[in-house]
């Protein structure tokens, strides 16, 4: 794939996994012409104006994307699921605990409402595994196929059709598996949540706080580490 050696482009990602896999975007084909960038001060509209480039994509961002950068500038973020179903917050985390275990990754044009810009377009994605693995496979995705298409098609993005269903982005406080009814519950709660920076899992006693991770799914029984401390420890 030959891209103009006139067009720029700019990925904005946070994430180990999405920073790893844009580095090798950069080596295969793109380098002399893609600027990366990883934390949300090196995101200005002086230095953008200065590259001038044809997309900005965002893999995974934290942070509000400026109105100026987005009103002049093509931007795409990729969101986990089959918009307009599940606009919002936590999107993985809120289809698991549905019951949802097969997803879209969508890339969307920013606009100023939250997750409702017009569609590129959709790659299927299954949720099985944890976590962190799950966003791996997701990464893998945009970068080597839903990226590559979009510089080479340039595809004109569509008005999102169907019913609107929002997510509300989760709390930590919404890991405790108390109260949950069934061992598949359980095991969902905790691979949805372990991955790096996310808050686990957790059980609490009076005293103590249980926080797991690696979870396994068995016929009668989960299987997972647990870390045990007191609740007044950090």
């Amino acid at each position: 794939m030959n891209i103009s050696d006139n067009k720029k482009y700019i990925i904005a990602t946070i994430k180990p996994w999405n920073i790893d896999n844009a580095r090798k975007f950069l080596l295969a084909k793109y380098g002399r012409n893609t600027l990366l960038l990883t934390n949300n001060k090196e995101l200005t509209y002086k230095r953008i104006r200065k590259i001038n480039p044809r997309y900005i994509f965002f893999p995974h961002w934290s942070w509000i994307i400026p109105d100026e950068i987005y009103k002049n500038y093509e931007c795409v973020v990729f969101h986990m699921t089959d918009l307009p179903f599940g606009r919002g917050g936590s999107p993985l985390q809120n289809l698991i605990e549905r019951g949802i275990y097969k997803t879209k990754i969508t890339a969307i044009k920013v606009v100023k409402k939250l997750d409702a810009g017009p569609i590129y377009l959709k790659r299927s994605l299954a949720l099985d595994g944890s976590a962190a693995q799950i966003f791996k496979k997701a990464s893998q995705i945009v970068f080597k196929d839903m990226i590559p298409y979009i510089i080479k098609n340039e595809p004109i993005p569509a008005p999102q059709r169907g019913k609107v269903v929002k997510f509300k982005r989760r709390t930590p406080e919404m890991g405790n598996v108390r109260n949950l009814n069934s061992v598949r519950k359980i095991y969902d709660y905790i691979r949805m949540l372990d991955a790096e920076s996310y808050p686990p899992a957790f059980l609490e006693t009076s005293r103590l706080r249980i926080e797991f991770s690696d979870a396994k799914l068995r016929k009668y029984y989960v299987l997972a580490n647990a870390k045990v401390r007191m609740k007044n420890e950090q």
